[in-house]
């Protein structure tokens, strides 16, 4: 008889495997395999219909042909390039950088790139080559997304929560938190924050905060962590750049991904990190950029040849840019977005007037505020007795906000669905939400 190993208790793992935050899409995933029939706002994943016309074959050989051209090489040997492990830096920089600089100034160089497996190891390279001890604190915008708080979980770095604040973060909160740790002998190391559109709660970032955000982390010295992911969906004509592009002293790191823009089945994400690293010993420099390629190799060894070459390819028959590869992407989630809220003024308004919602006009998400606690139990319950599906906010909350919050992504659905969805949600609200 085979005799199976069994650890005792939990105890005996990692803090992690407990964490709310590491479970809570996996719990996700298991209420809507459990009532497959309800209509489900909860995940935040592109639209279906942006696959209808992918040749994965074109784009391979189009940036194979590319790079061949760019670095000289026969298609004998561009081709090995996409078959072979490859560079853990990543093949595409050069094309992403372009991207970058051609959609959003950001002055990238293709030294500056790191082709990571999606945005999830962007952040994870950032935050291991960021955090060196204990005295090191994480700074994240309240609500957040779970992922950067899983992350710095299975790491074991202290987070602290800044509130988001009605203009995209509380500027004076955050001071406060830096001299509240200057004072114990710590630092706030780095701040997470998603300046446009931000999941969960929709919110986007003011033009005069964000200058005003630069100004603080650099006299702080805090590096900004910048999630770009939804900022492809602003209005045609929105002129606010972004926190690297507005950078001029190397505070903000990029952090991206090409899950939204492009395909998420890839899982090509990237990091740009110029900042210069320096040796005391040697007075030797390089950037940051370097270190994360390195610490990568012991992670993940490199990022799919075969999958940035999708992604590569697909840039560059929109002309190198993720704006115009995104561009009808971004116009059916805004579609999408005003269906959602115009049906919650149909439906939700009246039926349930102690409920109130945001009106975002990019993203995926919009965030409902109910007058009554919103936990798991009342999830299954919508589930169960309505058939509509959605996500508790205190999941995204360090603190004990959200409790009476949920979140509603409107990115997968059909208008049809939507409408049907919310029509279902206001039955459940008015029953539950007076």
């Amino acid at each position: 008889m085979m005799r199976s190993f069994t650890l005792d208790t939990y105890d005996d793992l990692h803090g992690s495997a407990t964490d709310p935050a590491v479970g809570s899409l996996s719990f996700l995933n298991e209420v809507m395999g459990r009532y497959p029939k309800a209509i489900s706002f909860a995940p935040g994943a592109p639209h279906t219909s942006s696959y209808d016309d992918l040749d994965l074959t074109r784009y391979i050989d189009s940036c194979r042909r590319h790079l061949a051209q760019r670095q000289g090489l026969d298609q004998e040997a561009a081709q090995r390039l996409l078959f072979e492990y490859g560079p853990s830096r990543g093949i595409i920089n050069e094309v992403v950088a372009d991207a970058l600089n051609r959609d959003h100034r950001l002055g990238a160089e293709p030294s500056d790139v790191v082709i990571t497996v999606g945005c999830q190891e962007a952040m994870f390279l950032t935050l291991r080559a960021l955090f060196r001890g204990s005295g090191d604190t994480l700074a994240v915008v309240n609500p957040s997304f779970v992922g950067i708080l899983g992350a710095a979980r299975l790491l074991d770095i202290d987070v602290v929560p800044v509130s988001e604040g009605t203009t995209g973060i509380d500027l004076a909160e955050l001071q406060r938190l830096c001299e509240e740790a200057r004072t114990d002998g710590r630092r706030i190391r780095a701040l997470y924050v998603a300046p446009d559109f931000a999941n969960p709660s929709g919110t986007r970032m003011e033009l005069e905060t964000r200058r005003g955000l630069l100004e603080l982390a650099y006299r702080e010295g805090v590096l900004l962590l910048e999630d770009t992911a939804y900022g492809f969906t602003a209005p045609p004509g929105d002129t606010v750049p972004t926190l690297g592009a507005m950078d001029t002293s190397g505070s903000v790191v990029t952090l991206g991904t090409f899950a939204k823009v492009c395909l998420p089945g890839a899982r090509v994400g990237y990091a740009v990190a110029g900042q210069r690293v320096t040796d005391r010993e040697t007075g030797d420099t390089r950037k940051l950029a370097d270190v994360l390629a390195e610490m990568k190799t012991m992670i993940t060894v490199n990022t799919s040849p075969i999958a940035q070459a999708v992604i590569g390819g697909l840039l560059l028959e929109h002309g190198g840019s993720m704006t115009q590869a995104g561009r009808a992407k971004a116009e059916l989630y805004r579609s999408n977005l005003r269906l959602l809220t115009d049906a919650l003024d149909r439906h939700v308004a009246d039926r349930a007037p102690k409920v109130t919602w945001n009106r975002p006009d990019g993203g995926f998400f919009v965030r409902l505020r109910l007058p009554v606690a919103v936990d798991m139990a009342l999830l299954k319950r919508s589930a169960a007795d309505y058939g509509v599906l959605w996500t508790p906010m205190s999941t995204f909350y360090l603190d004990e906000g959200g409790d009476r919050e949920l979140r509603l992504s409107c990115s997968y659905l059909s208008p049809t669905d939507i409408d049907e969805g919310v029509h279902r949600l206001a039955e459940f609200l008015a029953d539950v939400a007076q």
